[in-house]
């Protein structure tokens, strides 16, 4: 995929599914819990992948640096996004280069529009660590109703997005960032009964997020093409 072909034309919607498993979200799928995922993914299934940080903060602050997730198997694997700076062995031809510290102010230069749409502690603006990433954007929201916390976090994290969405003219291109809450500790909210997290309980809040997600692609893909990382 050449994203330099697409950035300027594309809405850009990058939605981060928070420390979910790959073993829980591979047999949800196989099972036929999550159709609307299945629908979207290439291939209609999972692909196991390396993530550039091993907790929310690190990663997330990968993942706007262009350093997105590689295939599991060794190898220099090419990159969407990337920052520029000297000497990367992962910045092909077809890799978008910001000149820029992150790709969320790279894109702003480019005439988008930044939203984020908060969703674990990291995003929750009550601190200034708190603050960090949201800040990195244009337009950044949290409530105690998107956190970890909330049995409803998806609904209203899609309710936010979609406002968002509306105030924007139809020629404005967006960057939309949504980190989803409802799978990190303690989704045994998703299950009724349970007391404890398990790999049952993760793949509950996984099928209603499923649930919940297509009123936002809907949504997207009305206004302009999108690019869905």
């Amino acid at each position: 995929m050449n994203a330099n072909e697409l950035i300027g034309t594309h809405d850009v919607l990058m939605i981060t599914l928070d420390t979910l498993r790959y073993d829980v979200a591979k047999q949800a799928m196989e099972q036929g819990a999550t159709p609307h995922l299945q629908s979207w993914v290439p291939g209609g299934r999972w692909e196991e992948r390396h993530s550039p940080g091993n907790f929310t903060y690190a990663a997330h602050q990968a993942f706007f640096a262009g350093f997105l997730p590689t295939p599991a198997q060794p190898g220099r694997h090419p990159r969407l996004f990337a920052t520029a700076f000297p000497g990367s062995e992962t910045t092909t031809p077809e890799t978008c280069v910001f000149d820029s510290p992150d790709i969320v102010s790279g894109l702003a230069e480019r005439g988008y529009h930044t939203i984020c749409i908060g969703g674990v502690g990291f995003f929750n603006k009550l601190s200034p660590l708190g603050r960090v990433l949201p800040n990195l954007f244009r337009e950044s929201y949290w409530s105690e109703e998107m956190g970890v916390t909330s049995p409803h976090s998806t609904e209203v994290q899609v309710r936010q997005a979609l406002a968002c969405l509306g105030d924007l003219p139809s020629d404005q291109r967006a960057f939309l960032f949504l980190n989803i809450s409802a799978l990190h500790q303690p989704n045994c909210l998703f299950s009724p009964g349970a007391t404890e997290d398990s790999p049952a309980t993760q793949a509950a809040a996984l099928a209603y997020v499923d649930h919940h997600l297509p009123l936002l692609f809907q949504a997207m893909r009305e206004r302009a093409p999108v690019l869905c990382v």
